[in-house]
C-alpha cells in the first residue's frame, strides 16, 4: 500500500450544511415524535440515517446520464446497464425496478407461499414486510456468533448450515420454496459472508432443489472481505470474487442505492428464463415496461457505469477504510461497537450502552435520539422497534437478540472530519448514557415489520 495515500477522488461540487443549535434539534425532534425518519433532511448535519440512495456520483456517472434513452420501450440506457448487469453478476436474465423493495416484492410474489419457510442469514425489513403480507414466515439462521457483538469472527453473516439442513428435513423441502443470502448481512453489523459458507449453502440448496438468491444490495463489500480474510483469494482482483459469488445462485435482488453507487434503482436478475417471464409480467403491473422497470433511461446510465465503479480495489480501500477509522475512534472512546468493523455502517450495541434501559423501553432508540440533539447527527435504531415481533402462540413481543444503533456512512460524500464530528458527539452521550430514558411507543403502523419508518415515540413518565 501507498503510504501517501488519501481518497481516491477529488471534491468537484460542494453541498452546503448547516449546524443547528440543541435548542432547535430539541424542538425538531419532539415535533417528529421522537423518530428521526420524520425529521426533515435540512434538520440534519450529518446524516447516517442509511448509505440507501445517498452516494456522490462519480464524473463517469454524470457524463453517462446525457446519454440518457428515455424511450418508453427498448430505450438504448436498458441495454448499456443489462450488458454491465450481467458483465458484473454472470446472471443473463435482468430485470430492472425503481429500488430495491420493489424487487423484494417480485421475488416474494414468484416465491413466498402461505404458511411457507423462507431462509435466510438475516432477513432484512423490507423483504421480511412481504413474506408476511404473503402469510410466508422469513427465518433468520445466522451463525451463533453472528449475534455475540464482541466475539472476534471474520464472517458473522454466515448461514448456520447444520441449523438450516434440519430445518429443511423437519418443516420439508416443498414448504421452504426458497433461501436468501444477504450480503453483507446489515442486521448484525454490515457483516460478511464467506464464500465457503456460500458454497456449503448453495450444495444444500442443490441438494433439496429450493432455489438459492442473494440480497446483494452490498455485494461489492462483501467480495472486499473475502478478498481481505479468506484464505486463497487476497490475489484476487474483486470484480472476479464478485463473479464467483454469483455463480452458486439462482438469482439476485439488488437495491441500486447502495453498491450501484446511484441515488434510485434496483435490480431483479434470474439464470433462468421461466422466473424472468413471471418477473417482467410483475414489473409491468407494478413498475413499468419491462425495459425501463420504473427507472429513467438517465439513471439507468449512471447505474451501468456504477456497477463498474463499486468493483474497483481502490474505491473499496477506501470506503471500508473510512467506516474502520470511525469505528476505531468509538472503540478508543469505550463505545461499544459490533465487531469486527463492518463494511458500510458502524453498530453500536445499545445492550452495552444503556444497560440501564430494557428492551421493551427501546435503548436504541433513546441513544438515536440523545445523538441527533447532540450533534445533529442522525443514525437509526435497529433494535426492538425493527425487528420486534410477536410470538405466533401467546402474542406476546418478542425482541430480537441484537440490540443495536446503526451508523451508515454515504459512499464518497463524508470526509474523515465528519467522522471526528459523529465520534466525538457519541463519545459525550456515551460519558453520560446513565442519564438516557426509556421511551414508549404513541403509534405503530399495520405492518409490525415496518413499524420503525412511521412509529412515535415519547419517554416514559414525561
Amino acid at each position: 500500500m501507498n503510504k501517501y495515500q488519501a481518497e481516491p477522488y477529488r471534491i468537484k461540487v460542494v453541498e452546503p450544511i448547516r449546524v443547528s443549535t440543541p435548542e432547535e434539534r430539541e424542538k425538531w425532534i419532539k415535533e417528529a415524535g421522537y423518530n428521526v425518519f420524520k425529521l426533515r433532511a435540512s434538520q440534519v448535519y450529518v446524516d447516517c440515517l442509511t448509505d440507501s440512495g445517498t452516494s456522490a456520483m462519480s464524473t463517469h456517472q454524470w457524463s453517462a446520464m446525457m446519454l440518457g434513452d428515455e424511450s418508453y420501450a427498448g430505450c438504448d440506457s436498458f441495454f448499456r446497464l443489462e450488458e454491465s448487469a450481467q458483465d458484473i453478476t454472470g446472471f443473463k436474465y435482468i430485470q430492472p425496478t425503481h429500488q430495491g423493495r420493489a424487487a423484494d416484492y417480485i421475488m416474494a410474489k414468484i416465491y413466498a407461499k402461505p404458511g411457507s419457510f423462507i431462509i435466510g442469514n438475516m432477513h432484512f425489513d423490507s423483504f421480511r414486510g412481504h413474506a408476511e403480507l404473503l402469510g410466508a414466515k422469513a427465518v433468520d439462521m445466522v451463525i451463533e456468533e453472528g449475534i455475540q457483538p464482541k466475539v472476534s469472527h471474520p464472517f458473522k453473516g454466515n448461514i448456520d448450515t447444520v441449523k438450516m439442513e434440519n430445518f429443511i428435513k423437519e418443516k420439508g423441502a416443498e414448504n421452504t420454496p426458497l433461501i436468501i443470502i444477504t450480503v453483507t448481512c446489515n442486521n448484525n453489523g454490515g457483516q460478511p459472508v464467506s464464500m465457503a459458507n456460500i458454497k456449503e449453502v448453495s450444495a444444500i440448496a442443490k441438494k433439496y432443489n429450493i432455489p438459492l438468491m442473494f440480497d446483494a444490495a452490498r455485494f461489492s463489500e462483501n467480495a472486499y472481505f473475502i478478498k481481505q480474510r479468506e484464505t486463497g483469494y487476497s490475489n484476487t482482483p474483486v470484480k472476479e470474487i464478485v463473479k464467483e459469488l454469483f455463480s452458486y445462485a439462482d438469482g439476485c435482488v439488488m437495491s441500486s442505492k447502495k453498491d450501484g453507487l446511484v441515488n434510485i434503482g434496483g435490480l431483479f436478475c434470474t439464470r433462468h428464463e421461466d422466473i424472468h417471464i413471471l418477473a417482467n409480467q410483475l414489473a409491468i403491473v407494478h413498475e413499468g415496461f419491462i425495459t425501463y422497470g420504473g427507472q429513467s433511461g438517465r439513471d439507468m446510465d449512471a447505474l451501468a457505469v456504477g456497477l463498474q465503479e463499486v468493483v474497483e480495489d481502490s474505491y473499496l480501500e477506501n470506503r471500508i477504510g473510512q467506516v474502520r477509522y470511525l469505528g476505531e475512534r468509538l472503540k478508543a472512546k469505550g463505545v461499544p461497537i459490533v465487531e469486527p468493523i463492518g463494511g458500510h455502517g458502524i453498530y453500536v450495541d445499545a445492550k452495552q450502552f444503556a444497560p440501564h434501559i430494557p428492551q421493551a423501553q427501546f435503548p436504541a432508540q433513546s441513544i438515536t435520539i440523545e445523538l441527533y440533539k447532540e450533534a445533529g447527527v442522525r443514525a437509526v435504531e435497529l433494535g426492538t422497534c425493527a425487528f420486534g415481533s410477536n410470538d405466533p402462540i401467546t402474542g406476546e413481543e418478542t425482541y430480537p437478540d441484537l440490540e443495536l444503533m446503526r451508523i451508515a456512512i454515504s459512499r464518497r460524500v463524508y470526509t474523515n472530519r465528519h467522522m471526528d464530528v459523529i465520534a466525538d458527539a457519541l463519545g459525550a452521550v456515551y460519558e453520560r448514557r446513565e442519564h438516557l430514558k426509556g421511551l414508549e411507543l404513541t403509534y405503530q403502523g399495520p405492518i409490525k415489520a415496518l413499524r420503525h419508518f412511521t412509529a412515535g415515540f415519547k419517554y416514559i413518565n414525561s
